[in-house]
């Protein structure tokens, strides 16, 4: 039986850009975290990158504009390991834009659903809970939206924790 030995070059790449925890990488590679750590310290890796991606990322992000590249050279540059780290990043972010939209529908409709019904004594429990419902999925898709947009603020935090206790405070009049 052979084993298949790690490809180090795209290890030490992912190591460097430092966006994945080194065990999601070993876990990725299928080696373990400590052998990452070992060969990192052995030939001086650092994860410095760091910054640099994720300014990168969000430069992408603002321009919409996911580029690759295709260069495979021995070494590689920072630029290089920069711009691929931020590419993948980016389309992850893409991503996750595109499946928030979809849920803001989603809980945009159960609003519209919820302000259009009638609330009997029959059925102010399902109403109840339905609104609590919808008032979490509201709050997952501000939250999920406010990180996709890179507004995170300590500011923004405060606006969505006040809205949180402000929707809390509504539904459990319901």
């Amino acid at each position: 039986m052979t084993t298949k030995q790690p490809d180090w070059e795209a290890i030490e790449a992912a190591f460097r850009a430092g966006s994945l925890s080194i065990r999601t990488i070993a876990d990725q590679h299928g080696i373990s975290d400590t052998a990452i750590r070992s060969r990192a310290k052995k030939h001086g890796w650092q994860r410095d990158l760091t910054e640099q991606v994720r300014q990168t990322t969000n430069s992408k992000l603002v321009r919409a504009e996911v580029r690759s590249d295709s260069s495979h050279e021995q070494v590689r540059t920072d630029a290089e390991i920069i711009e691929e780290a931020s590419d993948a990043a980016a389309a992850v972010v893409l991503a996750h834009r595109s499946g928030l939209a979809q849920w803001r529908g989603i809980a945009n409709k159960l609003c519209v659903a919820l302000a259009e019904m009638d609330v009997t004594a029959e059925n102010h429990d399902k109403f109840a809970r339905s609104l609590n419902a919808g008032v979490d999925a509201q709050l997952k898709v501000i939250k999920g939206e406010r990180q996709a947009y890179n507004l995170d603020t300590e500011e923004g935090d405060k606006t969505v924790g006040d809205l949180s206790a402000l929707m809390d405070e509504l539904s459990s009049e319901a």
